[in-house]
């Protein structure tokens, strides 16, 4: 046997117990609010430079030099954009996503946490523009880089954990698009990566939410669950293969059936950048083996039995798991989650392949007609057109604004 046909056979044996609620799960991006373009920001961010490329030099086929092996249809962009996060949005709803887990640094006005803090709430406001669900996954790691700053005590720590959390009920937790298990709002830590399991408690405690705490890879007290996400602390000599990944996918199905709460995740691949940028060495790689591995991992997920599945990742360019369309990779894998979401709704999903290009065609004609009320305005309905599933009147619309 050979070692694809190996990895097929392990992972399509493998189904995770069910942790909670038959039926159809929701598909949740993992979406990364942090990049900065110059022309919105005034600067390149770190995510696209990781301090050693420069997006100012651009090739012969128009590309930029971004920290990235993957490139953006729509080029590097900020995500504080809304033309952009309009794309994004809609995009997700016409690929059959329900919604986003947006990966948050805090509340702090430290390093650039407060600049991905704001455009986590415009992702948000954009989420609900389109119906979409939203839920937060918190970076504990940030309160390690304050206090390695100086900028807070570890005694401090959980403290300001505490504050992030008022933050996060404040403006969020308790809004009708808020992604909820059993009535209750989801939160993901990953890891957590320096709070202690008492210090989590204590904050959760805090919390008059309650909400469903999940964390990374295993149940840590006082989780309520786990999720998954590429291991590649399983890698060997640089390359995590399909079978360590299928023992993976094998031990989190044990960990799960003893979970309140479970969300399986769905992986096109890892190749990230980090080592070629000078930034820190390599996790490894995770071939993408023509869409085989996102296959392989998409069909494990939804048959789990699990309420929810994570699409790791929307866009972490940086660790090259991007689901987003690119030139390396064009629209495969929207075309595959479509092509999942259809067998699992039937004829109640009514978009097809040819309708993830039209988002893409939308936020072209923003920028194209930025400043024209008229046209902008027959371009929004032409928006409202697509998110109403109204394919056709949303074709026509954007001829009636640039004939091609």
């Amino acid at each position: 046997m050979t070692r694809a046909l190996l990895c097929t056979v392990l992972l399509a044996a493998l189904v995770i117990p069910e942790a909670f609620g038959a039926g159809s799960p929701k598909l949740m991006a993992h979406y990364m609010p942090w990049h900065q373009s110059k022309p919105v920001s005034g600067q390149w961010g770190w995510h696209w430079t990781m301090n050693h490329y420069d997006p100012e030099l651009i090739d012969e086929s128009g590309r930029r030099q971004i920290a990235s092996h993957q490139y953006p249809v729509v080029g590097p962009y900020d995500s504080t954009d809304l033309d952009l996060l309009y794309y994004h949005f809609l995009l997700m709803k016409v690929a059959g996503i329900d919604g986003v887990i947006i990966d948050w640094y805090g509340a702090a006005d430290v390093f650039d946490y407060a600049g991905i803090n704001r455009a986590t709430g415009l992702a948000i406001e954009a989420a609900e523009r389109f119906g979409l669900e939203y839920a937060i996954c918190y970076e504990d790691r940030t309160l390690r880089a304050r206090v390695d700053a100086g900028r807070i005590t570890p005694e401090e720590a959980a403290d300001r954990a505490q504050d992030d959390m008022r933050y996060l009920a404040a403006h969020w937790l308790s809004r009708p698009g808020h992604l909820r298990i059993d009535g209750r709002p989801v939160l993901l830590v990953f890891g957590p990566e320096y709070l202690s399991d008492a210090q989590w408690q204590s904050v959760l405690d805090d919390m008059p939410s309650n909400p469903a705490f999940i964390t990374l890879h295993q149940r840590r007290e006082p989780a309520d669950g786990l999720y998954a996400w590429p291991p590649m602390w399983a890698s060997e000599n640089g390359v995590l293969t399909p079978e360590r990944l299928a023992v993976y996918f094998e031990r989190y199905a044990e960990r799960a059936a003893d979970s309140t709460y479970s969300i399986p995740a769905a992986f096109p691949g890892f190749h990230d950048i980090y080592a070629e940028a000078g930034a820190q060495e390599s996790h490894g790689v995770l071939h993408h083996r023509d869409g085989a591995t996102f296959d392989e991992t998409l069909a494990v997920a939804m048959s789990s039995g699990t309420e929810i599945v994570q699409l790791v990742t929307w866009n972490d360019f940086g660790e090259g798991t991007a689901i987003e369309p690119t030139r390396e990779f064009g629209y495969r894998y929207l075309e595959r989650v479509q092509a999942a979401v259809r067998e699992r709704s039937g004829s109640d999903f009514v978009y097809v392949a040819d309708d993830l290009r039209l988002p893409e065609r939308i936020f072209a004609l923003r920028k194209k007609h930025a400043g024209d009320g008229s046209a902008l305005a027959r371009v929004r309905q032409a928006e409202v057109h697509l998110s109403d599933a109204a394919t056709a009147a949303a074709r026509a619309g954007l001829v009636d604004v640039d004939p091609r």
